[in-house]
């Protein structure tokens, strides 16, 4: 009875030694993370092999894991860059990126976990600064800025994949230009948007006109033509016709035929 608990002491301090080194070696990660295993004694960074994905990992206790966010993200990011006539120009911008899963070690060796400061954000900023100068303000108000959001992408794009960042999607949110250049611009639209509606009426009257006179022109043929053919005998005849469709109403009359003038029927009735 006496030695008991001089074996339980032992057994408390070897229990609580495994609940430390079992602390030490479990590794739970989360959804949408995985974790970079580096070996303390077995070369550093672990670049061979993929990744540990979700869930829960036993390693080493002299080893350690590093956890990355493996899901899109998203980062914003606010520039001055000059437009090709040197003027200064305020472009707010958003990148959708992920990290590549596969080059994970790869990416932690070489960049570290702050590879979005360091390389993602400098790319952009790059990126904006080179594809905003082939650009007027005016252009850069208007038109343009699917193709200055697509240039930037591809600029972007083109310098991350080599980086191990995989980059979806380049947003631009907001571009701002100098108050009196902005003025300018609307004046300008406004007074084109003016020409361009007095051009339009210009044109639908000048086709209206046409219309008219190409109506006018066909009457006046068609009643040459008319008149070019009508003789005597036609319009006589014409007139008996007439006449005899009179003649066929119920209306009491009398009917003398020759007795008008050109020798056309004369009609007598009560009615």
């Amino acid at each position: 009875m006496d030695k008991l608990p001089k074996m339980a002491l032992p057994a408390i301090i070897i229990f609580i030694i495994l609940v430390i080194v079992i602390a030490k070696s479990a590794v739970t990660i989360g959804s949408g993370e995985s974790g970079v295993l580096y070996k303390t004694f077995g070369g550093g960074v672990v670049t061979d092999e993929p990744p540990l994905g979700e869930g829960f990992h036993i390693v080493a206790p002299w080893n350690k894991v590093f956890i990355y966010e493996v899901r899109q993200q998203e980062v914003f990011e606010k520039m001055q860059v000059l437009s090709s006539n040197g003027l200064e120009i305020k472009l707010d911008a958003s990148a959708w990126f992920e990290p590549k899963r596969e080059f994970l070690g790869k990416l932690h060796q070489e960049k570290g976990s702050e590879y979005i400061q360091r390389v993602l954000l400098p790319t952009i900023r790059s990126a904006a600064r080179s594809v905003v100068g082939r650009y007027t303000p005016e252009q850069l108000y208007s038109s343009k800025r699917d193709a200055i959001q697509a240039e930037i992408y591809e600029e972007t794009k083109k310098i991350v994949d080599g980086q191990y960042i995989q980059l979806n999607e380049i947003l631009v949110r907001d571009v701002t230009l100098p108050v009196t250049i902005k003025e300018a611009i609307e004046r300008k639209l406004k007074q084109e948007q003016e020409s361009l509606e007095y051009e339009f009426r210009l044109v639908t009257a000048r086709k209206e006109a046409e219309k008219v006179t190409i109506e006018a022109q066909g009457k006046a043929d068609a009643n040459r033509i008319l008149s070019a053919s009508l003789t005597d005998k036609i319009l006589r005849d014409k007139g008996i016709d007439a006449t005899l469709e009179l003649a066929k109403s119920p209306n009491s009359k009398a009917v003398i035929v020759g007795s008008g003038d050109s020798g056309l029927p004369l009609i007598l009735g009560n009615n």
